[in-house]
């Protein structure tokens, strides 16, 4: 039995993006018989509102799913936009620090710091150098990069020494994971040795979800006959998923007979994209679904959307992919070729270059027209999943990593950056992006 010690801003109950891949990770291997803490947020996203309940400016303890939680305070800005995002993740970076040095008196034998956000990182290494610990960095996005690519911090004379210190950070950790082969390069190219990285691609609950075999019960809720074709976009709605492509493809083809469009989830995008489609009869918005709706919530879809920002490329990996591949459903999706996104998809899903709208909407019309082209695609999507997604798979190569004995570079062999994807050889040219 190990102590485990994971740290993140966001965790169970969050039941999308990057809290629903930390709450199953701590979940599994607490089942597995470690001793696993987590120190968290309470939870927030992706409304950007506190939840009810965990409303509160101080410490809270509790068990969730057998994992000791320690959720800490933080401020949440109604507006996350700029300096306001920023010192949202540093209000973390201070109290999680405090979590984290109350956790030193329980020797974690394992610490890992989940990023999204690196502002708890300096004291998540701290901790397990004090402890004697093995310390693991596992990056689901380059919030950095992200940040200043899309103008969301304008770090002007900074850039250069906020990019130094997210370098010097990253090069301190045992092992830094990320979620796909172009993130693995990206961070070779931030100065990660290789024998320090390792793959960690998020997964997709394939017995939970799986392809429908009749209608979802969604159709008749949301008063969609049972013929017409639903394109569905599910998940957080913030300022990289370049959600401006969906009103101006709904816009396009609102004449367009037995074509319905689905937007469900919250985030700050959402107010635009409701104005932007206000009086269209073939959309409808709701609100995110409970996760026990979650095959009837995918299963709705004939046509996945996925669109993205390009200056995100390859600094991040749409979390909702995996659902929508389990699923079993054709993906539209919106990449430059060559990126991860783009490779990903390819043989299971249809892509367009990003921002282009008349693109987007002429592919999605060719779907909606091409019902034999769906069902190959979401066959093959539904494929792809079962060979490379599988929870227990990829989780249990995590699990022997995460606790095997540390080794210095000279120890390590070339290419072990890769042990995490030890799975056969197609499912890691997969899950590269």
């Amino acid at each position: 039995m190990t102590r485990i010690l994971v740290t993140g801003i966001n965790h169970a109950p969050e039941n999308i993006g990057i809290g629903k891949y930390t709450g199953e990770m701590c979940r599994w291997l607490a089942a597995r018989g470690h001793q696993v803490r987590m120190v968290a947020a309470p939870p927030y996203y992706p409304a950007w509102r506190v939840w009810p309940g965990h409303r509160r400016w101080w410490f809270r303890r509790e068990q969730l799913d057998g994992v000791d939680v320690i959720r800490c305070p933080l401020w949440v800005p109604r507006t996350p936009r700029g300096a306001t995002r920023l010192l949202h993740l540093v209000s973390f970076g201070l109290s999680s620090a405090c979590a984290l040095a109350y956790s030193l008196a329980w020797r974690p034998q394992v610490v890992v710091n989940v990023a999204p956000t690196l502002t708890s990182a300096p004291a998540a290494w701290a901790l397990a150098r004090l402890s004697g610990a093995r310390c693991w960095l596992h990056i689901q996005d380059f919030e950095l990069d992200a940040a200043l690519n899309m103008g969301i911090v304008d770090a002007g004379p900074a850039r250069r020494v906020a990019v130094a210190l997210e370098r010097w950070l990253l090069r301190r950790f045992d092992t830094v994971s990320t979620i796909s082969g172009r993130m693995l390069e990206r961070l070779g190219a931030k100065g990660v040795a290789p024998e320090r990285q390792a793959l960690f691609p998020n997964w997709a609950d394939i017995d939970g979800v799986r392809p429908l075999q009749a209608a979802s019960p969604y159709r008749a809720e949301l008063g969609i006959p049972d013929g017409a074709v639903v394109a569905l976009y599910s998940g957080n709605m913030s300022l990289k998923q370049g959600l401006e492509l969906l009103g101006e493809a709904a816009t396009r083809l609102a004449a367009t007979p037995g074509l319905y469009f689905v937007f469900g989830g919250q985030g700050p995008g959402r107010g635009p994209l409701e104005q932007a489609c206000a009086g269209l009869a073939n959309v409808r918005f709701l609100d995110l679904q409970p996760s026990e709706r979650l095959n009837d919530w995918l299963g709705l879809a004939d046509i996945h959307l996925l669109p993205q920002r390009a200056d995100v490329a390859d600094l991040v990996m749409p979390s909702k992919l995996t659902g929508m591949l389990a699923s079993g459903r054709a993906i539209l999706a919106t990449a430059h070729p060559g990126t991860g996104l783009a490779h990903a998809l390819e043989g299971s899903g249809v892509v367009v270059p990003p921002g282009d709208a008349a693109a987007f909407a002429d592919a999605l019309l060719a779907l909606a027209d091409d019902a034999p082209e769906r069902q190959r695609l979401g066959v093959a999507a539904r494929l792809q999943a079962e060979r490379t997604l599988a929870r227990d798979g990829i989780l249990a190569r995590f699990e022997l990593q995460l606790l095997a004995p540390r080794r210095g570079p000279a120890e390590a062999g070339e290419g072990e950056g890769q042990d995490l994807s030890s799975a056969p050889p197609e499912a890691a040219g997969r899950r590269e992006a």
